[in-house]
């Protein structure tokens, strides 16, 4: 059976957003970015769960310990390892941050101490200026468990003839309680950050499940060329207007306004960008690959997207004259950034670079395994 891979392309899609959003790219694409780049990763989570984890919960949470906590653990830990000897190499300093002004500054050896307790118990305590994008990780983790509890809860409450109707319950229980939250300013204690994001992102898996289930009349309806391309514009224009004028994202610090006029533009960019997959995934070239690789890959990039970034950073520097200490700014160097292109070479490094080594890293094991291979046939 021929692999389904527009998810892929999609995923592979939102990660080149976020890179770009990241890069700071001019102000009106970031903008349209941010309305539904994160929302789509939650979303297509969700695509991918299966009720069968309904009655094997030991499964799923397993899958995602392994997928996610773990992968979180091993790389803050390591960045954590090296945070102060990236200060003894320049690549940090007590001088250039972001955009606020905010710096970082090097670990004593209780914060260290400190940091690895909440990496490991909280999915917090991460280096801010080199795992910038790391709250992904807590959020999914938390957001598909969570998704996972609430369905088996709705399931026991409801009459069994009304079971169909888990998911939308489901997702309405999570946008009333968001807004809830929100309106009042409340934090989950427990969770790093208020816990926002892990329930917003609960409301987006939720839809991502619900369209799995449409799926194959959602292709139906967007057949015809000129159906799926006008479609798709009418969602981009969308997103757009919601973009200049009722900005929102997945900020943790969403306001009762934002969360409102977040749902429709990520539903909607996420539709959008589903639209244009598919029409990708129905051509055989190089860029259909490139995607689905990057899209099988992400990982990788959310992991070392910002330290690559630095190789460009090194470039401007040169290329302007500037401080090199700027190299420490996060995630970019912020002069000049909304007068020149140097957001497409952050976006090549930030995506190429990790996905290079990565790709280097397979093909070297390839080779292992084919030699060893080769010399136990030989030995036999």
């Amino acid at each position: 059976m021929k692999r389904d891979t527009i998810i892929s392309i999609c995923k592979g899609i939102a990660i080149i957003l976020m890179v770009i959003a990241h890069a700071e790219a001019p102000g009106w694409l970031c903008k349209f970015i941010f309305e539904f780049h994160m929302p789509l990763f939650f979303i297509t989570a969700g695509y991918f769960f299966s009720q069968k984890y309904l009655n094997d919960e030991a499964t799923f949470i397993k899958k995602r310990v392994k997928g996610l906590y773990w992968p979180f653990v091993k790389w803050s830990v390591f960045f954590l390892i090296i945070h102060n000897w990236m200060f003894d190499i320049g690549i940090l300093n007590e001088v250039y941050g972001n955009e606020t002004g905010g710096v970082t500054h090097p670990y004593t050896w209780h914060q260290i101490q400190q940091n690895l307790w909440n990496i490991v118990t909280a999915m917090g305590g991460y280096d801010q200026f080199l795992c910038g994008a790391f709250w992904f990780f807590r959020g999914l983790f938390v957001a598909s468990i969570l998704y996972l509890i609430i369905y088996k809860i709705v399931l026991k409450v409801l009459p069994q003839r009304r079971a169909t109707l888990a998911p939308y319950i489901i997702c309405l229980i999570l946008l009333l309680l968001c807004g809830w939250k929100t309106y009042e300013g409340l934090k989950v204690v427990t969770l790093v950050q208020g816990g926002y994001r892990d329930m917003i992102g609960c409301f987006f898996f939720g839809c991502g499940f619900i369209f799995r289930q449409f799926v194959d009349q959602y292709r139906t309806v967007m057949s015809r060329y000129y159906t799926s391309l006008w479609t798709t514009l009418l969602f981009g224009g969308i997103v757009f207007l919601f973009s200049k004028y009722l900005t929102a994202n997945m900020n943790w610090r969403s306001t009762y306004t934002q969360f409102l006029s977040l749902p429709i533009p990520a539903l909607l960019g996420f539709l959008m960008t589903y639209n244009v997959s598919r029409w990708i995934d129905g051509h055989e070239n190089i860029l259909k690959r490139m995607l689905v690789y990057i899209g099988d890959h992400t990982l990788y990039v959310f992991i070392f997207h910002i330290i690559s970034y630095k190789v460009v950073s090194l470039l401007k520097i040169w290329y302007y004259g500037l401080d090199i200490r700027q190299v420490g700014c996060h995630m970019v160097i912020h002069d000049y950034s909304q007068q020149d292109l140097f957001w497409i070479p952050y976006t090549i490094a930030g995506v190429g670079i990790p996905i290079l080594g990565i790709w280097l890293y397979e093909q070297a094991k390839k080779k292992i395994k084919g030699y060893r291979a080769s010399t136990a046939a030989q030995a036999q």
